[in-house]
């Protein structure tokens, strides 16, 4: 016999600093919500290093410390925090069904979806020894640390020039290796990106190894494969940006949730409001232009504003009774 239903008022589906925000204001709304954690409880800021940038630290703090002390905060005030995986969402009618890895079903009145998105990777087994050690997908968040240093950005599209132009502000020198022989790229940003005296590329290339040390743990070269000639070359390297782009998490809304030309999901203008009333959309999942955690955090705010809003507006007498 299937065990019954559990009912919420939110459900926050997503770990990262979009849902445990979202969390934060909606108990504190006493709206007593309920955050399912996913497969990698806290998002991507747990797979990073020195984080310089996050408001209200002096000195450089940990990816995965801040992550804990935003649950920790989000349970402090009341959030019931669940490990567990949605695996299926109906979206089709009020109130939305949720089922779970655990095999648990939850009804709830809204549901914020703040699921993320992964920067993509090469899957190279010296990329990933030196993730959070030289090789980085964020100039953002990491170009502060390459200042007067060499670094490499790997791509061809708008992320890799965006990228690239960013990291010029820092390092001596970039070189932009892609595999083709132009790139996709708007045209403006090629312009700027082949006038900089701070810029290389080299064409028809791949990378092929990123070369390090340990004691400390950091990159010291790339060695790249000329595509067409399969020849290799190795050059000196502070630092190498993986830039071919992020892919949000939406297999969960496929087909239900409106999304953009990009695969993100689709918000209203000036809001978190997706497609179907009720559901809202905070973080990397619908930000395919900033993705920083400060700015999750920020849409994670307004998420849970708006669903407190949509719920007031339906249970007026109930909300305020509260």
């Amino acid at each position: 016999m299937s065990p019954a239903p559990n009912h919420v008022k939110v459900a926050i589906i997503g770990s990262g600093p979009a849902g445990y925000t979202a969390a934060i204001y909606a108990a504190r709304a006493m709206l007593e919500p309920v955050l399912f954690q996913g497969i990698q409880p806290g998002g991507q800021l747990t797979i990073t290093t020195d984080v310089e940038n996050y408001p209200g630290f002096k000195d450089p703090i940990q990816g995965p410390w801040l992550m804990e002390q935003m649950q920790a905060q989000a349970e402090h005030v009341g959030t019931r925090i669940v490990s567990d995986i949605v695996t299926k969402a109906d979206f089709s009618s009020r109130p939305f069904r949720l089922e779970t890895d655990s095999g648990q079903v939850w009804i709830a009145e809204t549901v914020i979806l703040s699921t993320g998105a992964q920067a993509r990777w090469l899957d190279l087994p010296s990329e990933q020894a030196y993730r959070g050690f030289g090789v980085s997908a964020c100039a953002t968040c990491d170009g502060f640390f390459y200042r007067g240093k060499e670094v490499f950005v790997i791509g061809g599209g708008n992320t890799a020039v965006e990228e690239a132009l960013f990291l010029t502000n820092f390092a001596s020198k970039v070189t932009v290796v892609h595999r083709r022989d132009s790139f996709r790229a708007e045209r403006i940003l090629q312009d700027r990106l082949f006038a900089h005296p701070k810029v290389e590329v080299v064409w028809n290339a791949a990378l092929h190894e990123v070369k390090g040390e340990n004691e400390p743990t950091k990159v010291t070269g790339v060695v790249l494969k000329n595509v067409e000639t399969g020849a290799f070359s190795e050059h000196k390297a502070d630092g190498v940006f993986i830039a071919i782009g992020h892919a949000p998490a939406t297999e969960l809304v496929a087909g239900q949730l409106k999304l953009k030309p990009s695969g993100y999901v689709w918000t209203a203008p000036y809001s978190t409001s997706t497609s179907v009333e009720g559901v809202f959309a905070a973080g990397d999942v619908a930000d395919d232009i900033f993705r920083q955690a400060v700015t999750a955090a920020g849409m994670g705010c307004m998420a849970a504003l708006e669903a407190e809003r949509f719920l007031a507006a339906r249970h007026p007498l109930a909300h305020a009774a509260e």
